[in-house]
């Protein structure tokens, strides 16, 4: 007999892996802002210039970030847990109170953030319960900063370096 497999476990067993922390943002088809939280960001190609994101399909914002033909990916500070924090939660109030400049194609921008990638959308993947965002990268900026850090369900930030 086959026994059932452990999602709760396989989670844990992935959080073991720390990753970034960034905001993706767009614009929906009426020119409203999306934006969420992510961590599954990750390089592809350097020629061209290509990153990808995954977004749950049962995200909120999933349609609207697959319908986006342009997207921002905002690398997040380690300081700014609390936006971290408001564009994972649901609801449109992520936007509310905060002054957010627009990037290439009015796609709004998270001010603070150490790195941008501001990219047009080259593919949409499907990877089981999540849809795999490919993008092309037109412009990035990278800022100073550190960057947030993301493990066992924690925000955290890198370890300070010791020098060889």
């Amino acid at each position: 007999m086959t026994q059932p497999f452990d999602t709760p476990g396989f989670r844990r067993a992935l959080g073991q892996f720390p990753t970034g922390v960034t905001v993706i943002t767009c614009r929906g088809p009426e020119g409203e802002p999306w934006g969420i939280t992510a961590n599954s960001f990750s390089s592809v190609s350097l020629d061209p210039p290509l990153i990808l994101w995954s977004v749950d399909r049962n995200a909120g914002s999933a349609e609207a970030f697959c319908a986006a033909t342009s997207f921002a990916v905002c690398v997040l500070d380690k300081s700014q847990v609390d936006i971290a924090n408001r564009f994972a939660m649901r609801g449109a109030e992520k936007f509310d109170g905060i002054e957010l400049p627009d990037g290439l194609d009015s796609v709004p921008l998270i001010p603070g953030a150490i790195a941008t990638f501001e990219c047009l959308t080259e593919a949409l993947v499907d990877g089981g319960d999540h849809v795999v965002i490919i993008g092309r990268v037109r412009a990035f900026s990278v800022a100073p900063g550190e960057p947030m850090v993301f493990a066992r369900g924690e925000f955290s930030a890198l370890a300070e370096r010791t020098p060889a």
